[in-house]
């Protein structure tokens, strides 16, 4: 191991430097520290400001550099005010920002950043810059969002679901539409925390065969079809995302309207579901086109406490990758 694969704990020793990039990646056991941690911070923050630091101030001193090259509100905020009630701060980047989006390497930013700052947090589009930016950094790197997958935000869900529901052991989630990256991740959350997941979409947009396969060897319970039926009867929580995605073009935007419109999710579905589902959507959401307004303002709906969420969830993340849990 080289000093490039190491970072400093709270006590000062030496420990492997801890970057958060995939699910499937990290211990269980982590996973589900990560989440009660959160929830506790969560509660320990009843009734004060948004501002407020938390006491201790565990991340004093510390810097989060926020790499951005996919636009975004959820994540840009909550990691933001994340860092700032650990005491903390953050630098906001994006590609007009820099030599990145002029020709310098991922390598060579991951290199420079990493003399600046305490980690990188990195929401892209390619999964492969990713990678290259946390083996390279010698700070720990966080996955935002790729095209991959989107591991903060089903952190999030999970959080949510079992503020409202209970431990999300033996639960079943269905997943409504384009088998997309968040739909990946619910994948390799199952495996990690115990749930079954039933995948419900069109056979062109089925998510990737290789996740769910390896997640299934991990002990997963996954269906994929494209019975919605099937999909939703029983199910704890009903699950959907945008169907398009901002760089769609015009054609592609018709057909897949076209391909998902059966899975809009509507009161009827919900109806199909066990009776205290509650609905799960990550943001933002198209009104009337992936689920109805109906859905997304009736008591069953949660995705406001989702967002909220994501930064409850984010604290958890910088801690853990800053070897504080």
């Amino acid at each position: 191991m080289n000093a490039f694969d190491m970072t400093k704990d709270a006590q000062g020793s030496a420990s492997e430097k801890r970057d958060f990039l995939e699910l499937d990646e990290i211990p269980a056991a982590d996973l589900r520290r990560i989440v009660d941690e959160s929830r506790k911070i969560k509660q320990a923050r009843a009734g004060q400001p948004k501002g407020a630091v938390d006491v201790g101030a565990p991340l004093a001193d510390h810097v989060l550099a926020m790499v951005f090259e996919k636009p975004s509100t959820r994540t840009r905020v909550s990691f933001d005010m994340a860092i700032r009630q650990l005491g903390g701060s953050s630098i906001v980047l994006n590609s007009a920002d820099l030599q990145l989006g002029r020709g310098e390497t991922v390598a060579d930013t991951a290199r420079v950043l990493s003399g600046y700052v305490d980690a990188i947090m990195l929401r892209t589009f390619e999964p492969e810059k990713l990678t290259e930016m946390a083996s390279h950094a010698s700070v720990p790197v966080i996955n935002a969002l790729t095209d991959r997958s989107h591991p903060c935000q089903i952190l999030a869900d999970i959080l949510t679901f079992e503020e409202e529901r209970g431990p999300i052991k033996g639960a079943k989630l269905a997943w409504m539409g384009d088998g997309n990256n968040v739909a990946a991740t619910f994948a390799q959350a199952a495996a990690a925390f115990g749930f079954e997941l039933a995948i419900a979409c069109p056979s062109a947009l089925q998510p990737d065969p290789a996740i769910i396969e390896h997640a299934r060897a991990e002990g997963a319970k996954i269906t994929v079809t494209e019975a919605v039926g099937d999909a939703v009867k029983g199910a704890d929580a009903v699950i959907t995302d945008t169907w398009l995605s901002m760089n769609d073009a015009d054609e592609a935007r018709t057909r897949r309207h076209n391909l998902l419109r059966p899975y809009q999710v509507d009161a009827k579905m919900m109806k199909a579901a066990r009776k205290d589902a509650v609905f799960m959507h990550c943001l933002p959401a198209h009104r009337d086109e992936e689920v109805t307004t109906q859905v997304i303002d009736s008591p069953a709906s949660i995705i406001f406490q989702e967002a909220e969420n994501r930064l409850h969830i984010q604290k958890g993340i910088l801690l853990w990758c800053l070897n504080r849990l």
